[in-house]
């Protein structure tokens, strides 16, 4: 077996009762040969039989864990994990994400770039949807830019915290993920913030063949899609536009005006 050696990554993984998951992603990472300099699981207040899980994990794997008395959400949850990095590099994945055959090589390759490229504070290996505005880089992966022509709101998610190679300073230059208020919007608003910084970006181009996000009936993942956008009557396609038009101004506005 290959082995694939990340000097300077730290693994960072958040969790929150998914710990048969979180067992899953450590174990195929470790079959496909992946080391790295340090593994570090936040924990969100997990119910107790998955905290005595990740303690009967914890010794298999070496991770350090980063505890939660109480649940206060994914905003909380990766700010306390990544405070406790200490390499220059930082892998985030969520602990409900199961890398795919050959995806260690691609992480190879971004550790390289980011390594080669230090304008460079972030490489996106997983998405719901392709990002709208792509310039090509090289090794499979574009580099992501904003478009004031582009119509897609879309184009105003540039980060995501989908699994990614980003620098450890990533929350000293960006901000940190705003604890306050639901976990989908701190992701948004870190976006807001990484475009409105000049953040720079890559995205791998086939961008659903290194991770699968699965999740099994007896951890069930949070996230629900409305079932009126992908409904494929006349009326709701009439909502469905009007609500992208919407989407897209109120992310405009945000984009020029909101203080991150």
């Amino acid at each position: 077996m290959a082995a694939y050696n990340f000097p300077g990554v730290t693994l960072l993984i958040t969790h929150f009762n998914r710990s048969s998951s979180l067992e899953r992603l450590l174990s195929t990472l470790r079959n496909f040969g992946c080391n790295f300099d340090d593994i570090v699981v936040s924990d969100d207040g997990s119910r107790p039989e998955h905290q005595e899980k990740l303690k009967q994990i914890q010794p298999i794997y070496n991770f350090r864990l980063i505890p939660g008395k109480d649940t206060h959400g994914f905003p909380v949850n990766i700010n306390k994990g990544q405070d406790a990095v200490t390499t220059p590099y930082t892998l985030y994945i969520q602990e409900d994400f199961v890398p795919l055959e050959g995806c260690a090589q691609h992480l190879v390759d971004a550790l390289e770039i980011m390594k080669e490229r230090p304008d460079i504070d972030y490489v996106r290996f997983w998405s719901f949807y392709r990002y709208p505005n792509l310039k090509p880089f090289g090794k499979g992966f574009s580099e992501t830019y904003y478009s004031p022509w582009n119509l897609s709101h879309y184009k105003f998610f540039m980060y995501s915290d989908n699994p990614h190679l980003r620098r450890s300073n990533f929350l000293q230059k960006f901000g940190r993920y705003q604890e306050d208020i639901d976990g989908n919007i701190s992701e948004y608003r870190m976006s807001i913030s990484f475009m409105q910084k000049k953040g720079k970006g890559l995205f791998y181009n086939e961008y659903e063949t290194l991770f699968e996000h699965s999740n099994s009936e007896d951890e069930p993942s949070s996230f629900d899609r409305a079932s009126w956008r992908s409904s494929q009557s006349v009326m709701f396609k009439l909502l469905r536009w009007a609500y992208l038009r919407y989407k897209w101004l109120k992310c405009f506005k945000d984009y020029k005006f909101l203080k991150t």
